[in-house]
């Protein structure tokens, strides 16, 4: 029933709009439509469904992007499966937001991190810009950040050397404390003593008993070949280290693809826009340009050729990222008036006026003058 509605009317949200706009609008959605406030109604079903399938979407970078340029039929047959609407693509997308939802039925009680032992750190999102050049050959970029690191006082501990750790009374040393509201049971994360079952009674001063400090960390992260503008690139565990010995969280690089003189890309395919003079199209001539691989891309143009006319060169554009193969480069030529002329070229250019059989040598002329009479005899009976 709403499978061909657009996904941003769906909701009720501008394109263009921010992460935080479209999740907020999700979550609000979500609650309204959400199968267990209206039991039996199966248009609140499909409804919910729909909306889940358009988030799922919008939510992912690389999906949201295909999706602004085909539509519905560019995610046909993913936008409810596989890592769904996960910008991170490692967890279901709506984690965060059912958990909110829950949340709310729950009277707010039923918190989050349902696992024991200590809480694992969080993701990090890192934005790179990439040259095409970069993303033709691979590299490899240098980055900072700041992100919390495991204590080298402590060895991430949270105590002193030497200072007793206790079981936490507040979870009886599980990590986990069970809340119960009405006929529901829920276990959420020890407050106390945030999911590690222990509670330490001499805290280390460098990092105040968390566990874990700021720093600012250097990384090298290696760019594939074939890159594209919102590809991510996951650093395993390069991401905040979680409070007490919890494991790190992972780091994601979110690639940018910085502008070109010369090319343009759509996937694997380079385009670029050649100027020539009406001369080298009439008579014939070749365009001569570098290509991204170092080697001169050479176009030979056929005389007579029309401004516009494009000419693609096979295996000359970007590679495929994963994969194997290249693909195809496409010039343009766009003709170009001179606008300086010497005495002797307009001599010239004046002789050839006079010598010219439009309707001969400029088929479109002829055809476009052919039909403009047609109209103008029409008018005139």
């Amino acid at each position: 029933m709403y499978a061909e509605i657009d996904y941003y009317e769906l909701l009720e949200v501008q394109k263009g709009c921010d992460d935080g706009t479209l999740k907020s609008a999700y979550r609000k959605l979500a609650m309204r439509w959400h199968p267990d406030k209206n039991p039996g109604d199966a248009d609140a079903e499909a409804r919910f469904k729909a909306i889940s399938e358009a988030y799922g979407v919008l939510s992912d970078p690389q999906k949201r992007a295909v999706y602004d340029r085909h539509g519905h039929a560019g995610v046909r047959g993913g936008a409810g499966g596989g890592a769904g609407g996960n910008p991170f693509g490692d967890a279901s997308p709506f984690s965060d937001i059912f958990s909110d939802i829950f949340d709310q039925f729950m009277g707010g009680q039923q918190g989050r991190g349902g696992r024991r032992g200590p809480q694992r750190g969080a993701d990090i999102r890192y934005d790179l810009q990439v040259s095409f050049e970069d993303a033709f050959h691979g590299a490899e970029a240098d980055i900072a950040l700041d992100v919390a690191v495991s204590c080298e006082q402590c060895v991430g501990t949270g105590s002193k050397p030497g200072a007793r750790v206790q079981a936490c009374t507040s979870c009886g040393g599980r990590g986990q404390v069970r809340m119960q509201n009405g006929m529901f049971i829920v276990e959420r994360t020890c407050p106390q003593c945030h999911g590690s079952g222990q509670v330490i009674s001499d805290p280390c001063e460098h990092c105040h008993g968390e566990g874990r400090v700021e720093r600012r960390k250097q990384l090298k992260v290696k760019i594939p070949k074939g890159v594209d503008d919102g590809t991510r690139i996951r650093l395993a565990n390069e991401g905040e280290a979680g409070p007490r010995g919890g494991e790190n969280g992972d780091l994601y690089i979110f690639v940018h693809m910085k502008p070109h003189p010369i090319w343009k890309r759509d996937g694997t395919t380079l385009y670029a826009q050649v100027p020539m003079s009406f001369v080298d199209a009439a008579l014939g001539g070749e365009i001569n340009i570098p290509g991204l691989d170092k080697q001169p891309v050479d176009v030979k143009i056929p005389a007579g050729t029309q401004s516009g006319r494009q000419f693609r060169v096979r295996g000359r554009g970007m590679p495929a990222l994963n994969g194997h193969g290249m693909g195809d480069l496409v010039v343009q030529v766009e003709l170009e008036t001179p606008t300086k002329l010497t005495a002797r070229q307009k001599e010239l250019l004046e002789e050839f006026r006079g010598q010219e059989s439009p309707h001969e040598a400029c088929p479109k002329s002829k055809g476009f003058f052919d039909r403009l009479k047609g109209a103008w005899d029409e008018l005139t009976d």
